[in-house]
């Protein structure tokens, strides 16, 4: 199964560092989307996305069961030493790091607009509370 452009995560030299990152890496690896890990392990979606950023961690049953849903060893997962998943092609790579990049455009676009509307903010309550300060200097 395919994934969404908000699923695809690009993994760093170290960010497989973690039960999470390795997760994350695995199943990118594997090309299974976060709904298909959940779905095959019986969790929500919400619950897979934060084993992958290291909110919380997976029961030792369903550690087991992902390793093998991913084609990883369970001790690989839990510590990063042992069977891991197979290299990832350069196209695949590519791929990745094109939505990667379009996801952090996207995030610096929405921050912008965010920065934006809490300066006007800021400046509305700026005025706000000078008029009421004004107002009562004047009436004392």
């Amino acid at each position: 199964m395919l994934k969404s452009e908000r699923e695809t995560v690009v993994l760093s030299e170290e960010s497989d560092d973690t039960l999470g990152g390795r997760l994350s890496f695995a199943r990118d690896a594997a090309g299974i989307s976060v709904e298909a890990m959940a779905d095959q392990l019986g969790v929500r979606r919400e619950t897979v996305l934060a084993w992958e950023s290291d909110r919380s961690e997976p029961r030792p049953s369903r550690l087991i069961r992902m390793a093998g849903v991913l084609g990883v060893s369970p001790l690989w997962l839990m510590t990063g030493g042992g069977d891991g998943p197979a290299e990832v092609s350069d196209e695949r790579a590519l791929e990745a790091v094109k939505i990667e990049l379009g996801r952090l455009q996207t995030a610096h676009h929405e921050i912008g607009r965010l920065i934006e509307t809490t300066a006007r903010q800021l400046e509305k309550l700026d005025h706000h509370v000078r008029l009421k300060n004004l107002s009562r200097d004047v009436a004392h």
